[in-house]
């Protein structure tokens, strides 16, 4: 679609998709139970309308695994290993999008990665650039870049988790025609951390990078302990003026929030009256 994304598709300046964030709690290391739990969702969404479905960071394994020899048991190859080809199934079944976590194996390399399905079948996949805290001790960074997918509900771009606190992401992704971004993600509570606060500040972050780019962004979190983690939950889905279209999500169980997002009226949201648009009148002349 190039950097136009969908803009002008119907000449309306509004292409509505319905979307949802499905808020799991993993178990580690049991990728069965974990899988047969997304595809019942999927049905389930896909009974509802949902077009587009995005499910948590690490969504198929669980997080905290205690060595690399443990992440790599349960890590699969992209587009090939079974899990994928399971929820390929489930995509082409129910005519459904779904965007995921899932630890990919790669020659000699872990990933933390997402993948993007569709019902024609996977359409990319992206490797987590940021890794946070024993992920560095667990996976290989991205070596991948930032990809913009092109789908028929518009074009996507994902992040995972931290990888949202790099405001350079975002709007790298945004200048690259990015409709739509989907961000798996496993919030846990911040190193220094303010108690209830913590879930705050993820949203705040989701809700003002997607302001500042006038992006819809779907963010799926996971809840639950694992391992003695806790995970935030707290899901969200903004719309392209960054106010929280559904959600936040609960903080201590699973949850699914579901939101119509028009993908068309981004470009349209960045301009902010006769001057002031955040793509335009950037300086990279002085952002050295």
């Amino acid at each position: 679609m190039g950097a136009g994304g969908v803009a002008g598709r119907h000449g309306t300046g509004h292409f509505v998709i319905k979307v949802a964030s499905v808020q799991t709690n993993p178990v580690i290391n049991a990728v069965e139970d974990n899988v047969t739990d997304m595809v019942r969702a999927i049905e389930d969404l896909a009974g509802a309308g949902v077009q587009l479905a995005v499910f948590p960071e690490l969504a198929t394994t669980g997080y905290m695994f205690d060595s690399p020899a443990e992440a790599r048991a349960v890590a699969e190859e992209v587009p090939n290993g079974p899990t994928v080809q399971r929820l390929l199934r489930a995509c082409a079944d129910n005519d459904m999008y779904v965007v995921f976590g899932i630890a990919e194996l790669a020659g000699d390399d872990i990933y933390n990665s997402s993948a993007i399905l569709g019902p024609d079948g996977h359409i990319g996949t992206y490797r987590k650039l940021h890794l946070w805290d024993n992920e560095n001790t667990m996976f290989t960074p991205g070596d991948l870049g930032l990809p913009v997918f092109s789908t028929p509900l518009g074009n996507i771009g994902i992040l995972i988790c931290y990888d949202i606190w790099f405001p350079e992401a975002v709007r790298a992704l945004t200048l690259s025609g990015a409709d739509l971004l989907c961000v798996p993600t496993n919030w846990v509570p911040l190193v220094a951390g303010n108690g209830a606060n913590d879930t705050a500040m993820a949203n705040v972050l989701c809700m003002a990078n997607s302001h500042c780019n006038g992006l819809p962004i779907v963010a799926a979190d996971r809840c639950g302990e694992e391992r003695g983690q806790l995970f935030l939950g707290r899901s969200v889905i903004t719309n392209a003026t960054g106010w929280p279209a559904a959600g936040p999500g609960h903080a201590d169980r699973e949850d699914v929030l579901i939101a119509d997002v028009d993908v068309e009226s981004s470009a349209s949201s960045r301009q902010w009256g006769q001057f002031n648009n955040p793509l335009t009148n950037r300086r990279p002349d002085v952002y050295q």
